[in-house]
């Protein structure tokens, strides 16, 4: 039945006298733009009733239908809620219907992502990345999960979820759900569906693909052998600094274990290599079409995300009591993801008002949209936080394919299939057939590109939608049916060490480092995830499918040989997608780690304290996140300030980097300037050397030299229109890899990177100093350009901007409703490979691209002591005041109180809700 008011309806956001007029202006700002763009375009006007119509009640009662018994929701000056229900069943059901009171939009849009239903809400441009994820099948996979693998606990949990969602959709319009579902309805006659269990299991299948590993690495690896040698692709993937960076965990750490691994061992020159590979030379410039038309393939997948690529990670460390000013553990956490409106996160307190058999939590922390439980956070007795592990799970399989399947072991065997039918809002549907080898799904049939493909490769497919020669298939841990969304309950459960590594044995995709604090003083780190035991080769290089010597063995590394630490005599844990563990360890869980200057540096932070006798603080936690400093610029501007610079303007700006402190504070010429020269520096060094098919489109960074004589004017307008002078050449992107690689030939004033040949009326660079006496050039005249003449006008945060996008409409609707409903720029510090990772991708430009996408300090045992930030806000309404009330103190590094315990919640509660049975 729909929902009934028995008290004050409507939003709390009308209910707050102290806002009313600015509230009124904003919505007259809205309620125009909308108007505008209506009317532009369908002769149509909206009206505040439109925009405020999906606006939640978040006061008074409302009945529910399936309730045990009444649920409270009490919401802060935030929108944050917390839930009190006496069984678990009301409790799912209770954050189903609040979830879906502000972010069902995001819901519906990631179910239809994880579903390869785009097409229908978005229309005909969404066809191809639908056709895509039709082919990995993430909606077959979770599906089988729900149906045969998950405990009959969680089941029911999602179930009940469900019947939250749907009970707040239960006679409502798309005007009731958002104002996306009132743009939409202009163009389109969707309407949602209901929730399912299945639609939140689906979502840890996004997940687990925006933290997949290294395939984009090992099909780059792949492309670079077109021009470069097996030695100096080696020196773009150098080995990990262990002598410079520790890893998580020491020695002694791990149970018992057998096995060979030798990590002295060379990786494969040739893509597949090893006896069997059977790689035709002729097939060459096929393979590299193909896998070139793959990667731009995956570029468009992740794009509602976020990026995933060198640098991007997260921060998560605990400190012991013995350490800390409280005298029990503090754990801080930072994902770092793309920057999505609203926020990836949804913070959330799930609370049984008696913990009991019948009602088993009492847990707080960040949740997804459309899924149960926490994931991230604390219960009454341990805290836990969660980075990327970056575990090699993905592997890519050349097959030699044929009119009647693929080659395996001299046979020919038939391909397993299905097809889809694409629903296409305002078009014809589209029909595909996925095909799949015992090495996974063909990805490869899903690129208009691959038409092109093959016509040398020594094998042929004469299937009228294909192409010819080698065909691709990905092999990939998490479509396979796991026990992921098991673990999600049970470490909300979990009491203490024990059961939170029962818990994350389940915790199968995505590998996560888990770290772990409880209230009797401990602390702990636990590496989970499926991590696959390869027959031969090391995953870095696409493998030949067509034999048996390669593949996987049937089951994964054992959980009891993963990693793990306990009560470390450091006295505390740091991960940030370091290497888990040393040389040593005899699996191989990937050849590919984060090369560690974030690690080391919050290791360095931390043993500072401890060395000289401190304890460490909340405050100090926060410091630490914030921490700005560049690792890379400590090792590059002492040897910028010894290069003669003749030109005076660019004299002006290299003394910009006398006495800095390499911290990347957003009012800092210093950084401006220095990460301008960077990004130069890796252009003139590696972009014009790399094969074209890793290019990155973004800022043109060639500049041709007007130096000094040359007016600034002119200098602007050859910035502007050098856009096509290396179209076709690929610029590295930043990251923490590329740092290693220049770190490792920095000494070697001669070496070949560094020689860059006479181009128009540049000179030939000969040497290390020639190229970086060249990259401070160009930086000058590309700031010159971007930020003005004068250098005191210069700053970080002036290039260095974060835009806040609404992920579907915000991206790709009309500019009007664009800048409706997107917000920003925030000029921020921070920085690549920093500590507050602000990520920036040097081949694009200087804009943020990735972001500790929340911030939370943990204080265990006091837990109305601890700290949290989301980067967005509650509400996903675009018009809410909890849309992005929480953007400005999370740009500025302040952390929000973080209520936990009846009476601290109770003290901060503005709004309250109660959900009655009918």
């Amino acid at each position: 039945m729909p929902a009934n008011t028995t008290a004050s309806s409507g939003s709390s956001d009308a209910k707050k006298p102290g806002r009313k007029k600015g509230r009124r202006a904003r919505l007259l700002v809205i309620v125009l733009v909308l108007a505008l763009v209506a009317g532009i375009g369908y002769g149509a006007f909206w009206s505040v009733s439109t925009v405020r119509a999906s606006y939640p009640q978040t006061t008074g009662s409302i009945e529910l239908d399936g309730l045990d018994a009444d649920v409270d929701v009490r919401r802060d000056s935030y929108g944050i809620p917390q839930i009190y229900a006496d069984t678990d069943a009301d409790l799912f059901r209770a954050q189903g219907f609040v979830q879906a009171q502000d972010r069902f939009w995001e819901m519906d849009v990631r179910r239809h992502m994880t579903s390869g239903r785009l097409s229908e809400m978005f229309g005909p441009g969404q066809v191809e990345t639908d056709a895509f994820l039709r082919t990995l099948g993430w909606r077959q996979v979770a599906q089988k999960e729900y149906d045969s693998v998950l405990d009959e606990s969680t089941r029911k949990n999602l179930q009940s979820y469900a019947e939250g969602v749907n009970a707040y959709l239960k006679g409502k319009g798309g005007e009731d759900l958002s104002v996306e579902y009132a743009a939409l309805e202009l163009t389109n006659d969707y309407k949602p569906a209901k929730w399912t269990p299945v639609d939140s299991v689906a979502w840890l299948k996004a997940m687990a693909w925006d933290l997949r590993g290294n395939m984009q690495d090992e099909i780059d690896r792949s492309l670079m052998t077109s021009r470069l040698s097996a030695k100096q692709i080696r020196g773009l993937y150098p080995d990990y600094p262990y002598e410079k960076h520790e890893p998580i965990v020491g020695q002694g750490a791990i149970s018992p274990v057998t096995g060979e691994f030798d990590p002295e061992a060379e990786p494969s020159d040739d893509i597949g290599g090893g006896t069997g590979s059977g790689t035709a030379q002729g097939a060459t410039q096929g393979l590299s079409t193909q896998l070139s038309s793959l990667a731009d393939t995956l570029d468009e997948i992740p794009a509602l995300l976020g990026p995933n690529g060198s640098g991007i990670g997260s921060n998560s460390w605990v400190v012991h009591g013995q350490y800390t000013t409280t005298g029990k553990p503090l754990l801080a956490n930072d994902p770092h993801l793309a920057p999505m409106l609203p926020s990836l996160w949804y913070q959330m307190g799930l609370h049984c008002r008696s913990v009991s058999a019948s009602c088993q939590y009492d847990t707080a922390g960040y949740t997804f949209s459309g899924m149960p439980g926490v994931i991230i956070g604390h219960n009454q007795d341990i805290a836990w936080g969660l980075t990327n592990l970056g575990a090699d799970v993905t592997d890519l399989f050349l097959e030699k394919v044929s009119d009647e399947g693929y080659q395996y072991d001299g046979t020919i065997k038939p391909f397993v299939t299905r097809e889809e039918t694409i629903k296409v809002a305002g078009g014809k549907d589209r029909h595909i057939t996925v095909r799949e080898t015992n090495n996974g799904p063909v990805v490869s049939d899903r690129s208009n590109e691959l038409e092109k493909v093959g016509q040398k490769a020594p094998v042929t497919n004469s299937a009228p939608d294909r192409a010819e020669g080698y065909a691709v298939a990905l092999k990939w841990t998490a479509l396979e049916p796991g026990k992921s969304m098991d673990a999600v309950f049970e470490i909300n459960r979990a009491k203490d060490f024990t059961s939170f590594r029962a818990a994350a044995e389940h915790f199968e995709v995505p590998s996560q480092n888990l770290v772990y604090a409880d209230t009797k003083g401990n602390i702990g780190y636990q590496a989970p995830g499926k991590i696959p035991v390869r027959l031969k080769g090391d995953g870095r290089l696409p493998s030949p499918g067509w034999t048996s010597e390669y593949g996987w063995e049937d089951e994964p590394l054992p959980f009891d040989e993963l990693p793990y630490e306990y009560n470390p005599e450091r006295g505390y844990i740091v991960t940030a997608n370091q290497a888990v563990i040393d040389e040593k360890y005899p699996h191989l869980l990937t050849g590919d780690w984060g090369y560690g200057a974030r690690s080391q540096r919050i290791n360095d932070l931390i043993a500072k304290k401890i060395d000289g006798g401190e304890k460490v603080s909340t405050d100090d936690m926060q410091k630490m996140q914030m921490d700005n400093s560049s690792a890379i610029a400590a090792l590059l501007v002492p040897r910028l300030m010894k290069i003669g610079v003749s030109d005076p303007h660019v004299r002006e700006a290299q003394k910009l980097l006398e006495g800095w402190d390499y911290t990347q504070e957003s009012d800092s010429a210093a950084a401006a300037y220095f990460n301008a020269v960077w990004r130069n520096i890796l252009k003139l060094a590696f972009g014009n050397k790399l094969p074209r098919e890793l290019r990155v489109k973004g800022d043109c960074l060639n500049v041709p030299p007007a130096r000094s004589n040359g007016p600034l004017d002119e200098q602007k307008r050859l910035v502007r229109e050098c856009g096509q002078r290396d179209a076709d050449s690929a610029q590295p992107d930043g990251g923490d890899r590329w740092f290693q690689v220049v770190q490792n030939i920095v000494e070697d004033q001669d070496n070949e990177w560094w020689k860059v040949p006479a181009r128009g009326r540049e000179e030939a660079l000969e040497s290390r100093d020639d190229l970086f006496g060249r990259a401070m050039e160009d930086a000058r005249w590309e700031l010159t350009a971007k930020l003005g003449k004068d250098l005191s006008s210069w700053s970080w945060g002036r290039l260095h901007q974060l835009t806040l996008e609404n992920q579907t409409l915000g991206t790709e609707g009309p500019g009007l409703l664009q800048r409706a409903l997107n917000r920003g720029p925030w000029n921020l510090s921070g920085g690549e490979a920093a500590v507050n990772a602000t990520g920036w991708n040097a081949a694009g430009g200087y804009e943020v691209v990735w972001v500790p996408s929340m911030r939370m300090i943990v204080n265990v045992g006091e837990w109305d002591k601890s700290r949290w930030i989301n980067l967005t806000g509650a509400s996903g309404h675009a018009f809410s005041s909890h849309y992005t009330d929480q953007t400005d103190k999370w740009a500025d590094g302040e952390l929000l109180d973080w209520s936990f315990g009846t009476d601290a919640v109770e003290r901060s509660t503005v709004d309250r809700l109660t959900l009655k049975k009918p």
